[in-house]
């Protein structure tokens, strides 16, 4: 079974590899899960977690893809192509909104009450 790589695991290793925002947002995810352990939410709380992290980067994913058809059929600057690069673009920003909103939900009171606790 050497060199064997699971349908769909050679697309999220070429977005690692090559999108800058894609490891930013495994970062975020990373950093989210640490804190998520650390304070010991409920199951409730990380099944929003893990949805928040699975659309960011879903979306990720979709608009590498985009951007790679586009780019694949229109290597020249054209109105349409870049439309099609923003549009899935707002994608991600929309996901990573929701994202941030749930992790404000989810730590923002208990980063506040930990800060109190030392000072």
């Amino acid at each position: 079974m050497g060199g064997y790589i699971p349908l769909g695991a050679e697309g999220i290793l070429y977005a690692f590899r090559t999108q800058r925002n894609m490891r930013v947002h495994a970062a975020a995810a990373v950093a989210a899960c640490l804190l998520g352990a650390g304070f010991g939410i409920s199951a409730g709380e990380w099944l929003w977690l893990a949805l928040a992290i699975t659309l960011v980067v879903s979306a990720e994913l979709m608009n590498t893809a985009v951007e790679s058809a586009v780019d694949l059929t229109m290597p020249d600057p054209h109105p349409l192509a870049k439309i099609a690069k923003d549009t899935a673009a707002g994608a991600v920003f929309v996901t990573a909104v929701f994202a941030v909103i749930v992790g404000a939900v989810l730590f923002a009171g208990r980063l506040l009450q930990l800060l109190r606790s030392f000072f």
